[in-house]
């Protein structure tokens, strides 16, 4: 029996994919899935707004499918260093159960200082596709119990190999995900299991990423 995998960064045509929630959620539970955040990009001009048709998304889903959780949530992008830790507090005011950050990754203009902001900030829960990430920030990852994403990504995956071996010496917790736009873009399990490997985890240390360290997440968020 194929054992069921989570992923905790994707977009639905909310924020800048192609999808309504409902499309993601039949497509990722026929990959696999046991469970899934939505977490389109917001900032302070449509943090409530995304946060409020990603809870009734969360909420139609489920009545509908036992043994699925979709979870609502938002990748904060391209915020100042300075603002992450007030809009994250904020973001879990208004009900997101999964708040990511986007990180300094390789292919985008992302500012200095924000893998370090978001990595000291405990109502973090992943910062997606840290790129170049220094030791400091995976320390303090680890010490607020932050997930570090490995990406399916093109472009942001870039950076996994040196995020794996980090959180690897330093403690720091990892996640796989797909940051999904599109069709086409949402991880199977081999998908998922490539990731890690390929990032340089051990199948043992690839096999405890993908299926301990979400059901962590999940128990830490109250899902399961």
């Amino acid at each position: 029996m194929q054992r069921k995998i989570c992923d905790f960064h994707m977009h639905s045509l909310f924020s800048d994919g192609d999808l309504l929630p409902a499309e993601i959620v039949r497509r990722t539970q026929v990959l696999g899935h046991r469970a899934i955040a939505i977490t389109d990009h917001a900032d302070g001009s449509n943090l409530e707004q995304v946060i409020s048709v990603l809870s009734k998304a969360s909420s139609q889903a489920s009545k509908y499918y036992d043994g699925f959780s979709l979870i609502p949530g938002v990748e904060l992008t391209h915020i100042p260093p300075g603002r992450i830790a007030d809009l994250a507090s904020l973001a879990k005011r208004l009900g997101a159960k999964i708040v990511v950050v986007h990180g300094e990754t390789p292919v985008e203009p992302v500012a200095y200082g924000t893998d370090a902001a978001a990595c000291s900030c405990p109502d973090v829960d992943i910062l997606a596709h840290p790129g170049l990430i220094s030791e400091e920030s995976v320390e303090a990852a680890r010490q607020n119990g932050i997930f570090l994403e490995l990406s399916f990504r093109g472009g942001h995956c870039l950076g996994n190999g040196l995020v794996a071996a980090m959180a690897k010496r330093e403690g720091a917790a990892l996640i796989v995900d797909s940051d999904a736009h599109t069709v086409g873009d949402h991880m199977s399990p081999e998908d998922a299991f490539a990731v890690a490997r390929g990032s340089g985890l051990s199948k043992a240390d690839a096999e405890r990423v993908l299926y301990q360290n979400p059901l962590l997440l999940l128990k830490r968020l109250g899902i399961y």
